[in-house]
């Protein structure tokens, strides 16, 4: 996020797209809802289902998945006509103006247009331009439903180029706000837990970058970007990578195309699973390696505004598990190295030491509250939004990026388009929460489709039906409802007895390497 969680109250205009707020960050959601019932904020939200977040918005429409980059550019093809954008600030903070419009404006994005394309109404994506536009500030908040495409890179973009034109970047209550999927995804992302960056996003194929890490760490560096998860799925499949070191994850349940990643496992020669719990990932490896939980270790997590807060022990671990970081001491030293942290502070020195935008958050200074980064020193105190009086880069730059369809689309032998994400009363793959009955008892397996849809294939409420794609086959009981667009179903990824990623397209964004979880060609059939 490029702001906080306390300006969301500051914002006239809040925007969710490709976001189940309630049912994925219910805090955040919390806050919003706050906001609109007790402050002058008005809320949009667009999103194929009505989402609960739908019934506190002025305005809600209900898009074709996979078509966001079309509506956003729908909205400023609307700003620009109307002279909604903050032209002091395009002409000051902003480069790349007039090629940007040139495209921006062209008529294919006019509501007209784009309403044929996304299935919202002309005059709604105008009364959308029309709020979003006028507001003094604007805050955005996306998660998964914006990355999770073939085209997740040019959705992000289209994102940062809307508030980029309407001021909205470098002012409370303002700002482009990704919402993180899991507790700590912002910080294994800040400490390097991406292919092509040491922590701090400092780039590996940088000379200077190389030569500082392999000077703390003495030793010698790789300078060449490694390969992403799908990409190792992939490598295990065809024989180019040998062995799989999985921690704190379960593909199994949570990457595409199910039966290529059981196949890949299958197939590769060695595998560890490092966690807290027999996963069905850990069914495949050759060792696992037990791993303390949150209550039972000391240490720092980052969350979703960039807040790094401490977390304490307040429980041993059993008895032969050990802390995360301990396990991989062990093997690194098993391995030749000479490793000797005695502690996570002295790990947390480390970070301060070479990621600069940690270097004041220092174990003294964390505190009760947390500290957001960038906090360059000791004296500073941490920043609650970004792009202040300039970008990064000096000036933000606009790049116009044209609409393009999903990988697959629906056709006659699969004639819906089959969505995936998450419910309140389960998190991410289960490993946790299914092991509480009560929430079990809460929310199950379920495939949400219209009531046009299910009269048109006479299927009934909470009747078990089959749905299939073309890369396979699950069944669960059908959740018959108004809130799901007709041709669109809906299925959450958490159970393994129901498997969505059995069905979702492994095509990836070219760029960003994500798959398109959020769209596939999918079809529904009673059971005899």
């Amino acid at each position: 996020m490029t702001n906080d969680i306390a300006g969301i109250k500051k914002a006239d205009v809040i925007l969710i797209i490709g976001s189940d707020t309630s049912a994925a960050h219910p805090v955040i959601a919390a806050r919003i809802k706050q906001a609109v019932r007790e402050g002058n904020s008005k809320l949009i939200v667009i999103d194929p289902k009505r989402i609960v977040m739908a019934d506190y918005a002025e305005i809600y429409a209900a898009h074709r998945p996979g078509t966001d980059v079309a509506v956003m550019n729908c909205m400023m093809h609307e700003i620009l006509k109307n002279g909604w954008e903050d032209k002091e600030y395009v002409e000051s903070r902003l480069e790349g103006f007039e090629e940007f419009k040139t495209e921006i404006m062209n008529d294919k994005y006019s509501p007209e247009n784009i309403a044929k394309i996304s299935g919202i109404k002309a005059d709604t994506l105008r009364a959308i331009a029309k709020l979003f536009g006028q507001a003094k500030t604007a805050s955005l908040f996306y998660a998964m439903g914006i990355t999770q495409h073939t085209t997740g890179r040019d959705n992000v973009w289209t994102t940062a180029n809307l508030q980029m034109i309407c001021g909205n970047l470098g002012v409370e209550g303002g700002g482009v706000n990704p919402l993180r999927g899991q507790s700590n995804v912002q910080g294994a992302c800040d400490m390097g837990g991406l292919p092509n960056v040491y922590p701090g996003y400092q780039n590996v194929t940088l000379p200077a970058i190389q030569e500082k890490f392999e000077k703390a760490w003495n030793c010698k560096l790789d300078n060449k970007v490694g390969i992403t998860i799908t990409e190792m799925i992939d490598g295990a499949y065809d024989g180019s990578v040998k062995a799989i070191y999985v921690m704190g994850e379960n593909p199994f349940l949570s990457d595409p195309d199910q039966t290529h990643v059981i196949k890949a496992f299958e197939r590769v020669d060695f595998m560890v699973v490092q966690d807290m719990f027999i996963t069905e990932t850990a069914e495949f490896a050759d060792v696992i390696l037990p791993a303390a939980a949150y209550a039972e270790k000391d240490g720092h997590f980052t969350n979703t505004e960039r807040r790094v807060q401490r977390i304490n022990k307040i429980i041993e671990p059993p008895k032969g598990v050990k802390n995360d970081w301990e396990i991989i001491q062990l093997i690194a030293n098993a391995m030749g190295s000479d490793w000797n942290y005695q502690t996570v502070r002295d790990i947390t020195q480390e970070i301060n030491a070479l990621t600069p935008s940690y270097a004041g958050i220092t174990w003294e200074r964390v505190g009760r509250t947390g500290l957001q980064w960038p906090c360059p020193n000791t004296e500073h105190p941490g920043t609650p939004y970004l792009h202040k009086e300039k970008f990064a880069r000096g000036k933000g730059l606009l790049s116009a990026k044209a609409f393009q369809e999903p990988d697959e689309l629906p056709d006659e032998e699969y004639p819906l388009i089959l969505t995936t994400g998450r419910v309140l009363q389960q998190f991410h793959t289960g490993t946790m929460s299914r092991k509480t009955q009560g929430l079990n008892n809460l929310a199950g397996p379920m495939v949400m489709i219209s009531v046009e849809d299910a009269e048109r294939l006479g299927i009934s409420n909470s009747e078990v039906v089959s749905i299939s794609t073309r890369r396979g086959e699950i069944t669960a009981p059908a959740f018959v409802t108004k809130r799901i667009s007709t041709g669109v179903i809906y299925i959450p990824f958490h159970y393994k007895e129901s498997p969505a990623n059995r069905l979702t397209n492994p095509a990836i964004d070219p760029i960003a390497k994500i798959p398109e979880y959020k769209v596939c060609a999918a079809k529904i059939r009673k059971i005899s």
